[in-house]
């Protein structure tokens, strides 16, 4: 299966001066767990996750003991706290080269860009698991594999 039948063809981009405000707001009203970081061209530049978000806003904001500082980690902008140098596939890799990748790796998402380096989509590890899930039969998913 190629990676072009899989992967997320929505997906949402923040631009590198973006502040980790404007993201936090996304990542509330989006379901999805990354947020692509492009350059001014539309190139990628990174990638930013829920858990890079968690690391770096202070857990104090929204409780009584929120101080200036704690405010201040919104200010933060996307290119201060993206992973940089990221691991890409192209539209027409395989679910195994996904897959090779996310365990020698350890890492939950793979962007998908085209052959001028801008996102089209990306594949999480949660994509996989759902086709199989989806999968109605042994027989099936052994074919699929």
């Amino acid at each position: 299966m190629y990676i072009k039948d899989m992967m997320t063809s929505r997906i949402v981009t923040v631009e590198m001066d973006d502040t980790l405000g404007d993201v936090r707001e996304i990542f509330n009203k989006v379901a999805f767990h990354h947020v692509l970081v492009v350059a001014d061209n539309g190139e990628l530049s990174g990638m930013i996750s829920d858990r890079d978000m968690r690391h770096n806003l202070s857990p104090k904001l929204g409780t009584a003991a929120e101080l200036q500082r704690d405010r201040d980690t919104l200010t933060l902008k996307a290119h201060q706290i993206m992973t940089r140098n990221l691991i890409t596939l192209g539209p027409d890799d395989q679910v195994f080269d996904a897959i090779a990748h996310f365990t020698q790796h350890k890492i939950s998402a793979l962007p998908v860009l085209d052959a001028k380096g801008k996102p089209i989509g990306i594949v999480s590890w949660r994509d996989i698991l759902q086709i199989i899930v989806d999968t109605k039969s042994r027989d099936d998913f052994n074919t699929w594999i």
